[in-house]
């Protein structure tokens, strides 16, 4: 059932072996979620051994939710805030130097419409991508199968149901571009 999973074909969640991996998943994210804010190296030992993939300088408040932990992997210099939940039966990729606010949900599991196969069990999931230098707003929800490309900022409270270009502002339920990055968008950024 793992591979069906992954391969984002229908499976049964209650497979022993998916039923292990989670198992695994929850006690590292009990300890990772329990560490003090000042156990920096604590927490990067657990967020490694938990996640498939994990740049240089990855931080991820707790709390923090996951299924499997092993589809996701983060870029370099990503930020991620306080009760975020990657329901991640497909992969989650996250680029560099991307800023996840609190309460982001990114969910890759779905489930049939179809009401037989639903109440027999059946799930799939699609993979989520997010570029480099993505921000998504407090409480955003990334459904199934989306694509956010580089540089696009989604505001909060938003549903992204379909894929985003890169370079764009998005908001709404569902989430559309209402505008690309430009000019009138620059700061000037005072040297440290």
């Amino acid at each position: 059932m793992k591979e069906r999973m992954l391969r984002g074909e229908l499976y049964i969640a209650d497979d022993p072996q998916l039923c292990d991996d989670n198992a695994r998943a929850q006690k590292l994210l009990d300890r990772y979620n329990a560490t003090r804010h000042d156990e920096h190296d604590e927490r990067e030992r657990l967020l490694r051994e938990l996640l498939g993939g994990v740049g240089e300088g990855v931080v991820v408040n707790p709390t923090f939710r996951c299924d499997y932990g092993t589809p996701i992997t983060i870029g370099a210099q990503t930020f991620i805030n306080y009760d975020c939940v990657m329901l991640d039966v497909n992969p989650i990729t996250i680029g560099a130097a991307c800023q996840i606010a609190t309460r982001v949900q990114l969910i890759t599991a779905t489930h049939p419409i179809d009401p037989g196969p639903r109440r027999a069990g059946w799930e799939y999931g699609a993979p989520i991508a997010i570029g480099d230098n993505v921000w998504l707003g407090a409480g955003v929800i990334v459904c199934p199968g989306v694509t956010i490309g580089d540089d696009t900022v989604v505001g909060a409270g938003s549903v992204v149901t379909r894929d985003l270009p890169a370079g764009v502002v998005a908001f709404g339920v569902p989430a559309r571009a209402r505008r690309a990055i430009g000019e009138g968008d620059r700061v000037d950024v005072p040297e440290r």
